[in-house]
């Protein structure tokens, strides 16, 4: 995989988190940067985390099914962006947001968790494909610490309605990083 798949794979897994966090942000008066980084480091770590599990749990897996391994990873990266696209453009924005900012740290990772699902799957995708999982995982992490620290302090600002466009197109990035994967591993044979 290459940096730029790896830094977009990391945006497209913090959108969810990204929405959460504006929508929890739109409905804060004025957030403390503070707050915010906490949750976001929580965030982080449970983000990064996810994609390690599903790594492991994939590359058990791998040598049984090494041969059709790029389709698996394709299915699933392309799956998970289709269903996010699905997630962003169904929701009638009556859901209650999954962060609290006063919450403590084990409410907010399981918070982190309900947001991270989606990186465990594409952990499990990328242990059929050569990819450094540590590297990947740490960008993830950095990349959701980041958004969902700017999600809480700008979402006073703007609102619900960004939200489902960030999941919208976080699902447009994973459908991308999907076909990446399966054009390298076609294009190498």
């Amino acid at each position: 995989m290459s940096w730029i798949s790896i830094l977009m794979l990391g945006l497209a897994m913090s959108t969810d988190a990204f929405a959460a966090a504006l929508a929890k942000g739109a409905g804060l008066r004025r957030p403390l940067l503070t707050d915010a980084m906490r949750i976001g480091l929580i965030f982080g770590v449970v983000e990064a985390a996810t994609p390690v599990i599903g790594w492991m749990v994939g590359s058990a897996a791998s040598r049984y099914v090494e041969s059709w391994d790029h389709w698996i990873a394709f299915t699933l990266l392309g799956g998970l962006g289709l269903h996010m696209l699905w997630k962003a453009w169904k929701g009638d924005g009556d859901e209650e947001p999954v962060v609290a900012a006063q919450a403590g740290i084990v409410g907010l990772a399981l918070a982190g968790l309900a947001t991270s699902i989606d990186a465990m799957a594409v952990g499990v995708g990328l242990a059929f494909v050569t990819t450094p999982i540590w590297v990947i995982a740490a960008v993830i992490g950095v990349c959701t610490f980041t958004m969902v620290s700017i999600g809480i302090m700008l979402g006073h600002l703007v609102g619900r309605l960004v939200g489902k466009w960030a999941e919208a197109l976080g699902g447009l990035i994973l459908i991308a990083v999907g076909a990446a994967v399966l054009y390298e591993h076609l294009s190498a044979r």
